[in-house]
């Protein structure tokens, strides 16, 4: 009797990871789901395995639709109410998700390490973090990964000392409670404590992940620390992490760019082969803008053509950029122009604003400012207050006013501006004009915020 072995209905989770990231094949499997009612009285295993792929694909808001379709013989378990309460954090929906938290209590579930971890991830997911916190207390054992959930989650808003307070409690941190805590040290733009938690930790023999690396290279870069760059490249490469994610080696180009090694930058990406990616040719790129090395960023820009990668915004932005502060106002432009008529995209006002600050620079103003009439979009104070600068230099003492009062039709009156125009008069011999200007900062209390060196006494 071989229909004995045949299975009652087809293997739907297999489906269903086949086509994850399709709308019309999996709606096409629900409907039979729901359908045929066979399967539909089915066991709970098979309306999990929808809602779960609901929960965790583009689509969260079906799996709440699915469970209200389920008939009551399926019933509901813990693995239910956790894709259900994993769906309301992909969906920022407090409120459904509070409903699921009181439908656990009701069904028994609450308790459950498995459930009530959900209900801290999905608190914690659309920011209520004094129900996330309570849910937390409340639970009568926890493991790893619930206090993970809590961490990351003061994290992602902003609470670095209550995730740290908390990672503190933590009987036996892994290696993503301690990636956490170094995300959070960074995002608050603490990059001190972040590098001196990564080093703890990789003295206390956690081994760092991809994920790790990442998290701590912005705080490395923002030191401008050389020395902890190169131990933090040692690591990556004794772990094989360099390997493993192309993500960590885009990231070490980068921040050799700003700790003011471009040759090891360089060095890095050519030893990537056939790994590079578009984010690898931008990232080396940006550290050739960085440091002012136009003609390589324009030489690598072809090259990275000819290999057949198409650019992107960021890569234009960062070419733009080299070109403006080196003065390759022609190469600018017909970067510019490809950018819009060759590869379709459209520009958005940080393109606009190097091709304007390459003009003002070359003493182009006429066309700086016909520029800023053709911009689609309204341009900022910033802008207007770059050409402010080139008029300056340049000594366009009329054009130089009118972009002053530009400045002070979209923002509050600042002392700079004033101080700039009135050196500008000053440049020209128009001393009258420029103790004018002076005494009106002086009139209307105008702050000019003063210079700041970086340079160690």
């Amino acid at each position: 009797m071989s229909w004995f072995h045949k299975p009652p209905f087809p293997n739907y989770n297999h489906l269903l990871h086949q086509h994850q990231h399709k709308r019309s094949p999996t709606l096409q499997i629900h409907s039979q789901l729901i359908s045929t009612s066979r399967i539909a009285n089915a066991c709970v295993a098979l309306w999990n395995a929808l809602i779960k792929h609901y929960s965790n694909g583009p689509f969260p808001q079906e799996a709440v639709h699915c469970y209200k379709q389920m008939p009551p013989r399926a019933g509901t378990d813990t693995f239910t109410l956790s894709y259900l309460l994993k769906a309301c954090a992909n969906l920022s929906s407090p409120r459904t998700g509070g409903q699921f938290h009181s439908l656990a209590v009701k069904q028994g579930f609450a308790l459950g390490v498995y459930v009530h971890t959900a209900l801290v991830n999905m608190y914690s997911s659309c920011r209520c973090l004094a129900e996330c916190q309570r849910a937390f207390e409340e639970m009568p054992e926890r493991n790893t990964v619930t206090w993970n959930a809590l961490i990351t989650g003061f994290v992602k808003w902003g609470e670095t000392e209550r995730a740290t307070s908390l990672f503190k409690r933590m009987p036996c941190p892994d290696v993503v409670s301690w990636t956490g805590i170094i995300d959070g040290y960074a995002r608050a733009r603490r990059p001190k404590e972040a590098l001196a938690t990564f080093r703890e930790m990789a003295a206390r023999g956690v081994r760092p992940t991809e994920i790790t690396v990442l998290a701590v290279v912005p705080s490395v870069s923002n030191l401008g620390s050389l020395e902890a760059g190169e131990a933090l490249h040692a690591h990556c490469l004794k772990g094989g992490l360099d390997r493993v994610d192309v993500r960590v080696e885009n990231s070490l180009i980068d921040m050799y760019a700003k700790c003011g090694s471009i040759e090891k930058a360089v060095t890095l990406f050519s030893v990537m082969g056939e790994r590079k990616n578009l984010v690898s040719w931008t990232s080396i790129l940006s550290g050739f803008a960085m440091h002012g090395m136009a003609k390589e960023a324009v030489e690598w820009f072809r090259d990275m053509r000819q290999a057949g990668v198409r650019p992107n915004r960021v890569t234009f932005l960062s070419v733009l950029s080299a070109c403006g502060h080196a003065g390759l106002v022609e190469e600018g432009l017909a970067f510019f122009s490809n950018m819009v008529y060759e590869y379709g995209m459209e520009p958005d006002i940080r393109h606009y604003g190097c091709v304007i600050d390459m003009l003002g620079r070359a003493g182009r103003l006429g066309e700086a400012e016909g520029m800023i009439e053709r911009v689609p979009v309204e341009v900022n104070a910033v802008v207007w207050r770059t050409l402010l600068g080139c008029c300056c230099k340049h000594g366009e003492v009329e054009m130089g006013k009118r972009f002053t009062r530009k400045i002070m039709e979209l923002e509050e009156e600042y002392g700079g501006d004033y101080v700039m125009l009135s050196n500008m008069l000053t440049g020209v011999g128009r001393f009258g004009d420029a103790e004018r200007v002076r005494r009106v900062i002086d009139e209307r209390n105008l702050v000019k915020v003063p210079g700041l060196s970086l340079m160690g006494g």
